[in-house]
């Protein structure tokens, strides 16, 4: 709609991808490569407001922002991405993501994880800890521990990595398992929630992790901590008892709060993971219906898709794929549709997925910011 204003309220100056950083982390991207600008979503007419929205008047339809100023709204689209429950895990707080960091957001937590590692001395022990679900990108936890594996192995070859999940299942687990015992069988030591590898509680200043059985003193711990959606989602009263945001899947508006839109992993849109596929199909589906709106028509029923890729050496990667329909209110997966990478398959097929995935994080990139 040519009449229509846009405005993006954003905190932060640059953008650091989360998507590829598990590669920073591992040593083998440089961060700078995750980094992007604003600057070519000015150029197209979209007001930027360099400030953080700290409340959200549903009634009014307005917005608060960090410095005082109000903006208000005909229709808000929140991205609000993910927040973490501090002490769910007894003794993880903000300070401790300093000792023990989680870079589950992408940027100065991943170089601390990435520095961390090269400092540990050969024959080290680094351990991690996976939450329940559901948390941001279900396959990243076991992308990264395949990555610092593939560190460990090149630079560190007496340490390890000990994994501590709070899941019995997770996402590509064949593929991931498969990977793992032909590339690193010497790096990776897997405790899932049978073998009570939930984290309940840690000791930043002497990195220990505890399950409720076990203590596991690490050189290098890292914590991702359970999540929710971030918090001007529960501010603006989009947010259920769940900690995530209910939505209506056609336009993906709330179903608590009318003229409010929820996009990306705050929302709870399953079969639909959380990943950054996900969010960028759910923001143009969500624009789409927007306009329609505004011009009078009903939002109709759409087709989504999802793939991701993940890493498995600096080289291979693999991924699965799904399909969703919206019609009826709900999101359902396409029977049929989909699937994962072969779990027998060629060398060169791994190398093809690894390509494809770098052609992917370009196209996505230069659609978003040009």
């Amino acid at each position: 709609m040519p009449e229509a204003s846009v405005t993006l309220i954003e905190p932060n100056t640059d953008y650091y991808a989360c998507p590829f950083s598990n590669l920073v982390i591992a040593g083998l991207r440089d961060l700078s490569a995750q980094r992007f600008s604003y600057s070519s979503l000015k150029a197209q007419g979209i007001e930027i407001v360099q400030d953080r929205a700290v409340n959200v008047d549903p009634t009014n339809r307005t917005i608060v922002v960090g410095s005082g100023g109000t903006y208000a709204y005909d229709k808000l689209i929140l991205s609000p991405g993910i927040d973490f429950r501090w002490n769910e895990i007894e003794g993880y707080d903000e300070a401790a993501a300093e000792m023990m960091p989680h870079a589950w957001k992408a940027g100065a937590q991943t170089k601390l994880l990435q520095q961390q590692l090269h400092e540990m001395d050969d024959g080290g022990v680094v351990v991690m800890s996976v939450p329940p679900a559901p948390f941001r990108c279900p396959p990243g936890p076991y992308e990264r521990a395949s990555l610092i594996a593939q560190y460990l192995k090149a630079n560190k070859p007496k340490s390890k990595l000990v994994i501590l999940d709070a899941q019995d299942k997770f996402s590509k687990q064949p593929l991931f398992e498969a990977a793992w015992a032909s590339l690193y069988p010497d790096q990776i030591e897997r405790y899932d929630a049978n073998a009570f590898g939930r984290v309940v509680a840690v000791e930043p200043s002497s990195r220990t992790l505890s399950t409720e059985f076990e203590d596991f003193q690490a050189d290098v711990a890292n914590v991702i901590p359970p999540q929710k959606a971030g918090m001007i989602a529960h501010r603006a009263g989009v947010t259920d008892m769940t900690g995530w945001c209910p939505i209506d899947p056609l336009a993906f508006s709330s179903t608590l709060q009318p003229d409010i839109h929820v996009i990306g992993d705050a929302t709870i849109a399953a079969p639909m993971p959380k990943s950054a596929f996900s969010a960028n199909l759910q923001a143009k589906l969500c624009a789409m219906q927007i306009v329609r709106i505004l011009s009078g028509a009903s939002p109709h029923p759409t087709t989504l898709t999802n793939t991701c890729y993940s890493y498995l050496s600096d080289r291979t990667a693999v991924s699965i794929t799904g399909v969703y329909t919206n019609d009826g209110g709900t999101l359902q997966s396409v029977e049929g549709a989909g699937g994962l990478s072969p779990l027998e398959a060629d060398p060169i097929v791994r190398q093809n997925e690894a390509l494809q995935a770098k052609a992917w994080f370009r196209t996505i990139t230069e659609q978003t910011f040009g």
